[in-house]
């Protein structure tokens, strides 16, 4: 072993650590800045260093990413999620259907596009329970989490540790294999969210809510003879507690129905007259069985799937202003259409066409992905800018990415395919189909995740004995420290990975415990397979901090939380499941 290069390798890890914990900068850019010093001073050769770019577990996730988007751009599980909530009556109730069922899915989905699919439908369902969101926003993140434990494909740092598996010869494990131990920690984490949510977790506004959108607009939808709302009262169908919007009136067979009741039952052609801020709208326009009131969206050259929302602000030298949007011939000129109007913040009340325009007013149009390119540098615009999210779902492709699902979980257990080709041939399915288009799978992949467990792997490789022998060094110390137990040292190994994972982020920390991980194993002359799995688990298993996992972060401005609010939540199920798992992994994978 060469003292320097093994102190230069954990010296690179350290500082990396430090620099994660208290930089801006992405882990991507941090691990990658190391990797480069280790290259650079010879400590690991270029094609070892690079190798974690080839990773098995790394495409697989890549690919994964596709696989999401396409159930997200259909809409596959919204409808599916909405009628598994229900209208709880209770506390207890609604947390019960709420982490049930996510942590079901996120067994099988990768966390992220369950929590981004489950966070607008969350807004409405909290106010109709009459809960406080910041009550069920972090068991929703933990949630998902904890049924990610329970299987490869849940999380992707699951993916992870099981692609390196293979990369060090191990047997790679099986679709429910980690299950062994995630089932029994995802019971005893949830049974302790519901024990102490209500003790622990804050009761307080969400921080969307305290920075209102002041620009309010009203907007028509047509129920459409098809729909699946027809004959459902405004309550059960979910249009009475909309989240920043509210329906005003009902326009039926020329009668106007102002103060809607509840108990109102939706027909065939009634308009709806709804009255909220932008990204409500958004929402409103994913609703199935809704569509814009204006016959003018159907006559755009595009598909809706090709689609966006867009808010303009009408310049003074617009050739449209000062006159109603019908004489304008807006849709002909500009192939996008109004499908509401701001002026000084406020709505402007009356039928879309007959509003005449004046400089300053913000246009919400439904228009082709590119008008906002097109139209940027236009004098007839002081301002454009493109809705985020705004897109319509493809419901009709739903069952095909359903389908899709169902495959890829029967290939994995059923056929015993790998992970890989299971994902590619579901990825390449789903495209093929238009379920999610070329541009929205390149758009899905997160490369700044994939840098990060490639660098993370090559800086794994840098530890092995061939290069640094870091990983053996730290191996040794770790071995007489527990005095030689392999118990005592799985719990250590256990305990560095659930400190890192809440420091930095779940995929860093497993790639960098992970050669010490099989080390301490080889060391011992163990079967590493209890230490590896105990690597999975722990780095998956993040709750303490908001920035060791990308589901925490998403949920934390919605439901108003601060860091400490993890802390005091988060702590002790972390180590809770650190019991766990320790008294578990050995009783299926024996030392």
């Amino acid at each position: 072993m060469d003292p320097f290069a093994i102190t230069l390798t954990l010296g690179v890890i350290f500082v990396a650590i430090i620099a994660m914990m208290i930089s801006r900068a992405g882990p991507d850019l941090i691990l990658l800045a190391g990797l480069t010093v280790l290259i650079v001073a010879g400590v690991v050769t270029p094609k070892a260093a690079v190798s974690g770019f080839a990773n098995e577990g790394l495409i697989s996730v890549a690919v994964l990413f596709i696989v999401a988007e396409g159930l997200e751009q259909t809409g596959a599980i919204t409808s599916l999620i909405k009628n598994m909530l229900g209208l709880p009556t209770s506390r207890l109730t609604a947390l019960l259907r709420l982490m049930l069922p996510t942590a079901a899915m996120s067994a099988f989905l990768n966390n992220t596009p369950v929590v981004a699919v489950m966070l607008p439908v969350l807004d409405d369902w909290a106010k109709k329970c009459r809960l406080s969101v910041s009550q069920l926003m972090i068991p929703l993140s933990y949630a998902t989490i904890l049924g990610g434990l329970c299987t490869v494909l849940g999380t992707s740092t699951t993916v992870v540790v099981n692609g390196l598996m293979s990369s060090e010869g191990l047997r790679p494990l099986t679709l429910f294999e980690p299950g062994f131990v995630g089932l029994p920690c995802c019971i005893a984490g949830l049974i302790y969210i519901l024990a102490t949510g209500k003790l622990l977790l804050p009761n307080r506004k969400q921080a969307s809510l305290q920075f209102d959108d002041p620009r309010e607009y009203t907007i028509e939808m047509l129920v459409e003879p098809t729909s699946p709302l027809l004959g459902k009262t405004i309550e059960t169908a979910g249009l009475r507690h909309l989240p920043g919007m509210f329906l005003m009136e009902i326009e039926r067979k020329g009668d106007i129905l102002p103060a809607v009741s509840p108990t109102e039952r939706l027909q065939a052609n009634d308009r709806l007259v709804f009255v909220g801020v932008v990204n409500s709208v958004v929402d409103l326009q994913k609703l199935p069985g809704l569509t814009p009131a204006t016959d003018q969206v159907f006559k755009l050259n595009s598909p809706r799937s090709e689609r966006c929302l867009i808010e303009a602000v009408a310049s003074n030298t617009c050739p449209v202003i000062n006159t109603t949007i019908r004489e304008a011939r807006f849709r002909t000129r500009y192939n996008a259409v109004v499908i509401a109007v701001s002026r000084n913040g406020q709505r402007i009340r009356g039928k879309i066409g007959d509003i005449t325009l004046a400089p300053g007013d913000t246009l919400l149009l439904e228009a082709h992905t590119s008008f906002a390119d097109l139209q940027r540098d236009s004098r007839d615009f002081y301002l454009v800018s493109r809705v985020e999210n705004s897109t319509p779902l493809r419901r009709d492709k739903a069952w095909i990415a359903q389908t899709v699902l169902i495959g890829l979980v029967l290939l994995n257990t059923v056929f015993r395919w790998e992970i890989l080709p299971s994902a590619l041939l579901a990825a390449l399915v789903l495209i093929l189909t238009g379920c999610v288009k070329a541009h929205e799978a390149r758009a899905s992949i997160d490369w700044s995740v994939l840098i990060t467990i490639a660098a993370g792997i090559g800086i794994g490789e840098a530890m092995k004995a061939e290069h640094s022998g870091a990983g053996p060094f730290v191996a040794n110390y770790l071995t007489s420290f527990s005095g030689g137990e392999p118990i005592a040292a799985l719990a250590i190994i256990y305990g560095i990975t659930m400190v890192f994972t809440n420091l930095i982020t779940a995929k860093a920390a497993a790639t960098l415990v992970f050669p010490v991980a099989i080390s301490t194993a080889t060391s011992m002359g163990v079967d590493p397979m209890p230490f590896v799995v105990a690597v999975m688990i722990s780095a998956a298993a993040c709750f303490a901090t908001p920035i060791g996992y990308q589901t925490n972060l998403m949920v934390q401005g919605p439901g108003g939380y601060r860091y400490v609010d993890y802390v005091r939540f988060g702590g002790p199920l972390t180590l809770l499941l650190w019991l766990v798992a320790v008294l578990v992994i050995p009783l299926r994978w024996g030392f």
